[in-house]
């Protein structure tokens, strides 16, 4: 009786693990499924650092630019918001005392984003370092970017714009100009310290194709607020609904894929049906 417990009980073990391998290659390839969803990143650039593979596969050249100013001071700090892998993006930096910027190699038309990647490292309050951000030389992108203020200091902070191009065209926030065989984007100068940057990429995609930082704390509720104080009350007249200005942003954490979520349940039933034959036969 004993022996033939042992042994229902050594071919369940047996199954469970087959179980446990099975259920593991599936959250793998899950998180493949995701790393393949990304668009095709055409440029990438570590400001102010070497090179660096994210966590997500793409691949940022070292900082070419000898305009400006290098600096890792970040590294004594641990930049919240991001694995520790990539924190070295929101590390180090490129800033200058004037107006500076890069030139991005582009000339196939299609739709694209660029991702700026910032994080404070310095300032301990907010309006001391204010900036915009310009496209093409015409198109301002990011408009009086206090880092500090929106995310404090070492907090990753991302500004993720789509634009398209098509015959020479491009096209960005409703705007157009011409465009030959590269893309410039500047950090404008302003009235607050120097302007900087401390990762860039663009990528040939959507906004849905672009990895996302988690939100921060109260995100949610502070923008609420914020829609509330802009909404213009008319008196006898009912306020029309407002739509959130930006790209709408999935939760990071949300899962979205019903399959996901019931395969434990399978797991669990398929592991305690043998069990049930085996207490049966006993």
């Amino acid at each position: 009786m004993l022996t033939i417990a042992g042994s229902a009980i050594q071919r369940l073990e047996q199954f469970l693990h087959k179980q446990h391998v099975l259920f593991s290659a599936v959250c793998v390839l899950s998180l493949v499924g995701q790393c393949m969803g990304i668009g095709e990143v055409i440029w990438a650039v570590n400001c102010g650092g070497s090179s660096h593979t994210d966590v997500q596969g793409i691949r940022y050249q070292a900082d070419p630019q000898k305009i400006g100013q290098a600096s890792d001071y970040g590294k004594s700090l641990l930049i919240q918001r991001v694995v520790p892998q990539d924190q070295i993006l929101y590390q180090t930096e490129r800033y200058h005392m004037s107006t500076f910027g890069y030139d991005v190699p582009l000339s196939k038309d299609g739709d694209y984003v660029i991702v700026l990647k910032f994080s404070e490292v310095w300032f301990t309050a907010p309006n001391r370092k204010v900036f915009d951000v310009v496209l093409n030389g015409e198109h301002t992108i990011v408009s009086e970017l206090d880092i500090y203020s929106r995310v404090g200091r070492g907090v990753a902070h991302d500004e993720i714009v789509a634009f398209s191009v098509k015959g020479g065209k491009l096209r960005v926030n409703g705007e157009t100009s011409q465009i030959d065989g590269k893309l410039t984007v500047e950090f404008i100068k302003g009235d607050y310290d120097n302007p900087k940057v401390n990762a860039i990429y663009v990528m040939k995609g959507t906004l849905d194709e672009v990895p996302k930082l988690p939100a921060l704390p109260g995100d949610s509720s502070r923008e609420e607020v914020e829609e509330e104080e802009e909404e213009e009350v008319v008196p006898g007249k009912t306020p029309k609904s407002r739509r959130p200005s930006g790209p709408k942003v999935k939760d990071p954490y949300a899962a979205d894929d019903t399959s996901t979520m019931l395969l434990p349940v399978f797991v669990a039933i398929g592991a305690f049906i043998p069990l049930l034959f085996c207490l049966c036969k006993l």
